[in-house]
């Protein structure tokens, strides 16, 4: 058989290291280790900024831009905190920037199908629904979520679609593990609230669930 190539024995080296392995081999100039970085994040960013931003043809601008951003930045990359939150942080600062220059304040969830509804879960829905049932709450999660001020939708999404910790939700947002308390609880609440008053039918309290 033919030997591979020493690109390819190169990518197979680079696949097998770390975060903080790669920025230093693109520290030292290496392209390689930057492709297997974005290689390694993109979907993950790719299904953040989905979420931020409805359009998707904005959302591959996007991306690049973050990563473009990333590239130019990762020498300020202090490693105190992980990779990825560091990155989700652009990211955020970047969606924000760009709703705001198309004059939107809020940002805009766009749901994600194949993972459990943040409506059900910080509503206390649990079990299988039936299937309109769930189709209802999705459209009903859609529709609160984008009314709510951009803060707290932002905060929904790290933490109930990108299952973010607090302390990297702090890290994302550049703010105190405090005020990320306060703010999702803040959130959480008024996502429960609008449920309870524009849907009545759909609180837990009126669907067996608990409360």
């Amino acid at each position: 058989p033919d030997l591979p190539s020493k690109a390819h024995v190169l990518a197979l080296k680079m696949t097998n290291l770390s975060d903080e392995a790669l920025i230093t081999a693109i520290l030292d100039g290496s392209e390689s280790a930057f492709e297997q970085l974005v290689e390694r994040h993109q979907d993950r960013l790719f299904g953040l900024l989905r979420r931020l931003v409805r359009d998707r043809f904005a959302v591959e601008d996007l991306a690049q831009e973050v990563f473009v951003k990333v590239f130019q930045k990762l020498h300020t990359f202090n490693r105190e905190s992980a990779f990825f939150t560091w990155v989700y942080r652009i990211a955020v600062n970047t969606a924000t920037d760009y709703l705001e220059r198309q004059g939107r304040r809020k940002l805009r969830l766009v749901e994600d199908t194949s993972t459990l509804d943040s409506g059900e879960r910080e509503s206390g829905y649990g079990g299988a629904a039936e299937p309109l049932i769930e189709e209802e709450l999705r459209r009903v999660t859609r529709g609160i979520l984008e009314a709510l001020p951009e803060k707290y939708r932002t905060i929904l999404v790290l933490r109930e679609y990108e299952d973010l910790s607090y302390t990297e939700m702090a890290e994302v947002l550049g703010c105190s593990m405090g005020t990320v308390e306060s703010r999702l609880f803040r959130a959480r609440k008024r996502f429960k609230d609008a449920i309870e008053r524009q849907h009545p039918d759909l609180a837990p309290a009126n669907r067996g669930g608990r409360s």
